[in-house]
């Protein structure tokens, strides 16, 4: 993720990053991720390869790390989809401890797709997957 400075006006590059679901090869996560230096802003969602149709908009959350109890991000939500704002809000709390940074998440997975249909399994499998992804593009970036 590369920062220009132009006209006085800082920006930050996004970085966008594609990889199967691990239990579902035929469906990906697609994910964009921009690090604006004191916060960092995440968008994901899932599509699978036979799938014409768009993802609906998902939810939108808000989360920061908690100075007094660092274990225990605060989270709020910004804008509410029933099937994807426990995912959302569970992603946003584990990004903001981790980094230490707020964090905005933007969600609209979905894993009705998947080999077994979206089980609990199928979805903490991806949500492992999508936080070693984030972090590792994070690390990456700070090398």
């Amino acid at each position: 993720m590369a920062t220009a400075i132009m006209d006085g006006i800082t920006t930050h590059a996004l970085t966008e990053v594609s990889f199967p679901l691990p239990k579902a090869p035929h469906t990906n996560i697609h994910l964009q991720l921009t690090d604006n230096g004191p916060n960092l802003l995440l968008f994901l969602t899932t599509a699978a390869a036979e799938s014409a149709t768009s993802a609906p908009l998902g939810s939108f959350v808000y989360a920061m790390p908690n100075m007094a109890k660092p274990a225990e991000a605060l989270s709020t939500p910004l804008f509410t989809h029933g099937g994807t704002l426990d995912f959302t809000t569970r992603l946003s709390k584990v990004l903001a401890r981790k980094t230490g940074k707020p964090v905005y998440v933007g969600n609209s997975s979905s894993f009705a797709s998947a080999g077994m249909g979206g089980t609990v399994e199928e979805e903490m499998e991806a949500f492992r997957r999508v936080v070693e992804v984030v972090m590792g593009l994070l690390k990456s970036e700070k090398e």
